[in-house]
């Protein structure tokens, strides 16, 4: 597979010209040189006709999709015009959305004034989780007061738990309703056997944070429609610029070009491995009687309060062995694999999570995501004139914006709602001290 972006850039390194354009650093010193703007040749991202097109035709084929989009402001601009592109010409557009959103789905919301419905998890013992089956689904869209213009869920969440996104996308069907996933967190599943991609698995839309898990820098990404999403092809189009920087950067564009070449070369016998890999760990972990998730293949969350350990404690243990994982909270402690983790990397996790001794749960405040009640719309609160409140003085006001840390990015209490003790708890429960609030 060629790498025309790539190769672009590297032709016109060669030639030596003399840059009298932007960047201002004019590609003086080591990576700077790979960084150009919109030159002659260099196509137009969001207009592509040439480089930025072919290398974007590539990932369409990688992917199996009916059209795939770049984007170099990560998940978080896919997302918001993936969300306007269901709702482009709706009079009241209304989504269903799982209560584990991203904050990213909430801006979009707000911006392009959309009403949310949310999906509710009976329990959960972690702000990201929201387990959503088919059934609760199709309970859902049969008794609601009138159907949603699109259901959107987050699947894989950011602990490695998965949504069932086929029997979910046959539930979406049967009403004729589009299923619109957040996978930023799986663009590797379609080079797995099976492929378990949300497009692969029946989703009208997707984004991916390439970044995430496939060998791209940071900001990264892409958007995917379904062949049975091809009417939203255009609206993509015009919502895409509509949201994102004029000045896109090349050096993200390369590693997403380059990323379709090491792709295209066995990369799923090398996902394999590295499964293989962590399943191993995983296997000593269950013989010691540790807790940890083991849903999403290239993820590895290990409870910490439910082993007995607190946040320092854990976070200790990773320093001796000099491991950075992921994310680290009062409940787990992530840690993403890929291909490019080597045996070093391995040998540091293995040693380090062996030394886990389970020891009596640490019993903290459960996470309970009650429905709140609603004072004003999304995009009411968060273009509200608002101020900020020590968290001890928000009770019976309302949220305003998404107070949340990121990651997970997953808002404790939705704005417009009103903040109740329950939130109050759970703020403090991680670590949040103040909240943004509408001003009476």
């Amino acid at each position: 597979m060629d790498t025309p972006i790539c190769d672009f850039v590297k032709n016109y390194i060669k030639k030596g010209y003399s840059r009298f354009h932007m960047p201002g650093h004019k590609g003086k010193g080591g990576f700077y040189k790979y960084d150009v703007t919109e030159i002659n040749g260099a196509d137009v991202l969001y207009n592509s006709d040439g480089i930025i097109e072919a290398s974007r035709q590539n990932a369409t084929k990688l992917f199996e999709s009916f059209a795939t989009f770049y984007s170099t402001e990560g998940s978080s601009l896919s997302i918001k015009a993936m969300v306007g592109a269901v709702c482009d010409g709706a009079a009241e557009p209304l989504i269903l959305a799982g209560r584990n959103s991203h904050k990213a789905f909430i801006y979009a919301c707000a911006l392009l004034n959309v009403e949310v419905s949310w999906l509710y998890p009976k329990s959960s013992g972690h702000l990201t989780e929201c387990a959503i089956t088919p059934d609760v689904l199709q309970n859902n869209l049969k008794n609601a007061p009138r159907l949603p213009t699109a259901v959107y869920l987050t699947s894989p969440d950011y602990l490695g738990n998965t949504l069932d996104i086929k029997g979910l996308s046959e539930v979406c069907k049967s009403f004729n309703i589009p299923l619109l996933i957040d996978n930023a967190h799986g663009a590797y599943l379609k080079f797995l056997t099976p492929s378990m991609h949300p497009i692969s698995l029946g989703a009208t839309m997707c984004v991916d944070s390439a970044h995430k898990t496939l060998p791209v820098l940071t900001g990264g990404g892409y958007l995917h429609i379904a062949k049975n999403g091809a009417k939203y092809l255009e609206a993509v189009k015009r919502l895409l610029p509509t949201f994102a920087s004029t000045s896109p950067s090349y050096l993200i564009l390369q590693s997403l070009d380059r990323a379709n070449l090491i792709l295209s070369k066995n990369f799923t016998k090398k996902i394999n491995k590295t499964i293989a890999k962590l399943n191993a760990i995983k296997t000593v972990l269950a013989k010691n009687g540790v807790s940890f998730i083991d849903d999403e293949p290239l993820k590895l969350s290990v409870a910490v309060a439910k082993n007995g350990y607190t946040y320092t404690d854990f976070c200790d243990l990773l320093r001796k062995f000099n491991i950075e994982a992921e994310f680290i909270d009062c409940d787990y402690a992530v840690f993403m694999v890929s291909p490019f983790n080597g045996g070093l990397d391995f040998l540091r996790l293995k040693l380090a999570l062996s030394t886990i001794k389970p020891k009596t749960q640490i019993k903290d405040t459960p996470v309970n995501l009650t429905v709140g009640e609603r004072k004003l719309s999304v995009k009411d609160a968060v273009f509200s004139k608002q101020i900020v409140v020590n968290v001890d003085e928000s009770l019976g006001k309302i949220c305003a914006s998404v107070t949340v840390s990121c990651p997970p990015a997953v808002p404790i209490v939705i704005c417009g709602e009103v903040i109740t003790q329950t939130h109050i708890s759970l703020f403090k429960r991680y670590g949040i001290k103040t909240v943004s609030v509408v001003v009476d």
